[in-house]
C-alpha cells in the first residue's frame, strides 16, 4: 500500500502519495487499422472499454486493446461521453448529438442541432444534461436533456470553445481557446458565472479536473500546463509540456496530471509535499499521439496515432495542412506502470 502525506495548500488538504515517482512504460502497441480520422476518445467508467470515434464508425476495445466491436453508420463523430446510470453514451457528430445504447452498442437516437458545429462534449451528472461545445462561428455550448433528448438552450461563450469538464456540483468549465480564458457556467440556469484569464497560458486546448482539490489542468499551445484553482480562477502553477497538446487527464488515485502532445510525448506532473507542481516523467509516445484517455481503475494511459505521409499542398483555406494519414496504420499505444 502506498503511504501518503497530507499537505495544506490555500486551506485545502491534499493527500499526496509518497511513492508518486512514475515509471510509465509502453505495455502494448496494437495496429487497429480501419479508416477515418480521430479526435477525443474515452474509457467507459463501469466497464473499462475504450470507445474511439473515427468519423463514420466507432471502434470499441477492451482494456488490453482487443477489438470488441465496430459501430457503423455514424456521421462525423468527433467526441464521446458516458452517462453510466442511463446506460448511454453521447457523441458529438456533424450537426447533431448521436445517442448510443452502451448495452447493445447500437445507435439509439439522434438530436439535431441546426446550424451548430459540435466538437467537445461533456455529461453533467448533477443536472443529467449533455453539453456540446460548438465552433464554426457560433462559439457557444448547447444543453441537451440526457433522458429525453430535448434541446434546452445555448450558452454564449464569447470565443472558440475547446475541452470542458463538469465538477459534479452543477458547474461546467470550458477552455475558450482563442481568448486564452476558461469560462464557468451553471449547468441548470445555463448562465455564465465567470470568465477567467489563463495568463501565461496561451491557446488552451485539453482540460482535466481534480474535483477533490478543486483544480483544473489546462493544456496550452505555448507548451505549458496551467493548474487553476476553480474556486477563484487563479493560475496557481504551470509546468512545461511538449508541442501540440490536445488532451489532459487527471488520475485521482496517483495524483498525476497528464498532457498528451502531438510531438510524441506525454508529460506527467505531480505536486510535491510543499505543493509545488513539477514534471515527474516525460513518457515517449509517437508523433501524432495528441489525444489520450485514462482509466483511473487500472491507471493505464491510452493514446492513438498513425503513420503519416507528406502534407497536401497549402491552400488559402488551409495554409498549414495536416500531413496525410497512411491508410490502415491507425495504432493504439497502452502505457502502464
Amino acid at each position: 500500500m502506498r503511504l501518503r502525506t497530507i499537505l495544506i495548500i490555500g486551506g485545502l488538504a491534499f493527500a499526496v502519495p509518497l511513492m508518486a515517482a512514475t515509471n510509465y512504460r509502453l505495455l502494448k502497441q496494437i495496429v487497429l487499422g480501419g479508416e477515418g480520422g480521430w479526435d477525443y476518445f474515452e474509457v467507459e467508467p463501469d466497464t473499462g472499454r475504450i470507445f474511439i470515434p473515427r468519423e463514420s464508425h466507432i471502434q470499441v476495445l477492451d482494456s488490453d486493446g482487443k477489438l470488441l466491436a465496430d459501430i457503423l453508420h455514424v456521421k462525423g463523430a468527433h467526441a464521446i461521453v458516458f452517462a453510466p446510470e442511463l446506460k448511454r453514451a453521447f457523441l458529438s457528430t456533424d450537426g447533431s448529438v448521436t445517442i448510443l445504447d452502451t448495452a447493445t452498442l447500437k445507435v439509439a437516437g439522434e438530436v439535431r442541432l441546426p446550424d451548430k458545429d459540435p466538437d467537445a462534449i461533456v455529461y453533467d451528472p448533477y443536472s443529467k444534461r449533455v453539453f456540446t461545445f460548438n465552433g464554426g462561428g457560433t462559439n457557444d455550448a448547447t444543453a441537451v436533456d440526457a433522458q429525453s433528448g430535448k434541446v434546452l438552450g445555448s450558452i454564449p461563450l464569447g470565443g472558440k470553445p475547446e475541452t470542458a469538464q463538469a465538477d459534479g456540483s452543477g458547474h461546467i468549465y470550458v477552455n475558450v481557446e482563442d481568448k486564452n480564458k476558461i469560462a464557468a457556467f451553471d449547468s441548470k440556469t445555463l448562465k455564465v458565472l465567470n470568465t477567467w484569464p489563463l495568463s501565461p497560458c496561451e491557446e488552451p486546448s485539453g482540460l482535466a479536473i481534480d474535483v477533490a482539490h478543486k483544480r483544473l489542468f489546462a493544456g496550452c499551445h505555448n507548451q505549458l500546463m496551467a493548474v487553476v484553482d476553480y474556486t477563484n480562477g487563479k493560475v496557481v502553477a504551470t509546468v512545461p509540456i511538449g508541442k501540440g497538446v490536445d488532451a489532459n487527464r487527471f488520475d485521482p488515485g496517483t495524483g498525476l496530471a497528464f498532457a498528451s502532445c502531438g510531438d510524441g510525448a506525454i508529460t506527467a506532473a505531480h505536486a510535491d509535499a510543499s505543493g509545488k507542481f513539477s514534471v515527474v516523467q516525460t513518457i515517449q509516445t509517437r508523433r501524432g499521439a495528441r489525444t489520450m484517455a485514462l482509466d483511473p481503475k487500472n491507471h493505464k494511459v491510452y493514446t492513438v496515432t498513425s503513420e503519416f505521409g507528406p502534407p497536401p499542398a497549402p491552400t488559402a483555406e488551409r495554409p498549414h495542412p495536416y500531413p496525410a494519414v497512411i491508410s490502415k496504420t491507425f495504432t493504439l499505444l497502452i502505457f502502464g506502470q
